[in-house]
């Protein structure tokens, strides 16, 4: 056998020995695909710093659907969207939803309430305000009529994503009982009353979450000694742009719902640490390019913000002379 014969066989047989592993090296696994649905309490709002997606939609990478992706390398499809309501979502969100879909979270439901206006009925002074009868309809509404529109989106979201972990994320009590912004009015009866409205809805919602068969995080624990007023706040007051009022802020959604509903959705509760951060932060391109092909879409949701009290108004003035109330001498007191 010639000397060049034994050297081409050598050559052969090692490259078939190299070719072995990768004949049968596995094929990268495809990143798990999550869908971030709802409305601003996912989407961010309250965060101050909003991806350049072409929406008022207000969605933030400091948001826990983010952060969430951005600590377990999932895709994140982030449809969650301000001012979203239930048809709005089932409307605009749900087609991103497929039987490829692994992981889905969503809140919802305080828009439908008319959460926004109850907040801006009773944060006007007593003698001017029907806060009891803006409370008693938004609870009678959560009693009577959103049993059965979750019920009927939850359907929804199965029938599209049918091998999702799906967890519904609730909402923290806002107030801890005093107001300490100058321009509302908000009183300690009327802010029990309003964190029991937070309370029921998250009540109506984990029944009918699990009665469709998914998670329910609930982030009032997590809240407690970090509402409006406390020390941290993990809730926005009266803030300047008002659509960040009374929304979870940067701490809130990095310490309050990033852990509690990344512990119902995947079985560990993360805590937020630097790298997360950068890495959610390095996205928000990515993310504002595929939110940028629903924004026809996205436009035709009109969020419902708080309205401060407007102590100048003819209401204000009306509603002053018939409660016998000098609203000059009113205002220079407070």
């Amino acid at each position: 056998m010639s000397f060049s014969l034994v050297r081409a066989m050598a050559t052969a047989s090692a490259a078939a020995v190299l070719a072995v592993p990768l004949l049968h090296a596995p094929a990268q696994a495809a990143a798990a695909e999550y869908v971030a649905l709802g409305d601003s309490y996912s989407s961010g709002t309250g965060t101050r710093s909003y991806i350049a997606d072409g929406t008022s939609c207000q969605r933030s990478t400091k948001a826990y659907p983010s952060l969430i992706a951005a600590a377990r390398g999932y895709s994140l499809n982030f449809r969650a969207c301000s001012g979203a309501r239930i048809p709005d979502v089932t409307n605009t969100q749900l087609s991103a939803l497929t039987a490829a879909t692994s992981f889905v979270t969503i809140s919802v439901g305080g828009n439908d309430a008319g959460f926004a206006d109850v907040l801006t009925e009773c944060a006007k002074p007593g003698w001017m305000s029907n806060c009891n009868g803006a409370v008693d309809r938004a609870q009678a509404f959560i009693n009577n009529a959103l049993p059965g529109q979750l019920a009927g989106l939850y359907a929804a979201i199965r029938s599209r994503a049918p091998n999702a972990q799906v967890v519904v994320a609730g909402y923290p009590r806002i107030f801890n009982g005093e107001d300490c912004n100058a321009a509302t009015f908000f009183s300690p009866a009327e802010e029990i009353r309003l964190n029991q409205t937070a309370d029921l809805l998250n009540s109506r919602t984990s029944t009918q979450a699990a009665a469709a068969g998914f998670g329910y995080a609930n982030p009032t624990s997590a809240f407690i000694g970090h509402a409006v007023c406390d020390n941290p706040e993990w809730l926005n007051g009266l803030s300047n742009p008002i659509s960040e009022s009374y929304h979870p802020n940067v701490a809130g959604h990095a310490s309050g719902y990033t852990p509690t509903v990344s512990g119902v959705l995947t079985g560990v509760a993360l805590q937020v640490t630097g790298a997360m951060r950068r890495t959610s932060a390095a996205s928000a391109s990515s993310q504002a390019a595929t939110q940028r092909q629903y924004a026809a879409a996205d436009r035709s949701i009109r969020p419902k913000e708080f309205t401060a009290p407007d102590l100048t108004s003819k209401a204000a003035r009306v509603a002053a002379r018939k409660a016998g109330i000098d609203l000059e001498k009113w205002v220079a007191r407070h």
